[in-house]
């Protein structure tokens, strides 16, 4: 803990920045919810996806030609989500230790 303490807040915002989005990125987790479409959208499913499926991860290409997937898509709340770990926890910890430092 002593560590983390030494650190600037913007050492702390790259810190957690890439302790969540390495994760998130690299591995098939699926946790935010989004729409795949099927024969060329004429039939939608929503489900959980991967932030890692966005750039080629995580998915079998072949896969997606069998089920005749045509596209996929994270929806609003999903974007939310992505947004509040990728980007809101890291900063909220970051202002945190900003706070922490001030007093």
């Amino acid at each position: 803990m002593k560590f983390l303490a030494k650190l600037s807040p913007t050492q702390i915002y790259l810190l957690t920045f890439c302790c969540t989005a390495i994760p998130l990125f690299l591995f098939p987790i699926n946790l935010f919810p989004g729409i795949i479409e099927i024969n060329q959208g004429k039939t939608t499913l929503e489900v959980p996806l991967s932030l890692s499926y966005f750039i080629g991860l995580g998915y079998d290409t072949k896969d997606l030609e069998v089920m005749q997937v045509t596209n996929f898509y994270l929806t609003t709340k999903g974007y939310i989500l992505a947004f509040i770990f990728v980007l809101g926890l890291p900063g909220l910890l970051a202002y945190a230790s900003y706070v922490y430092r001030k007093k």
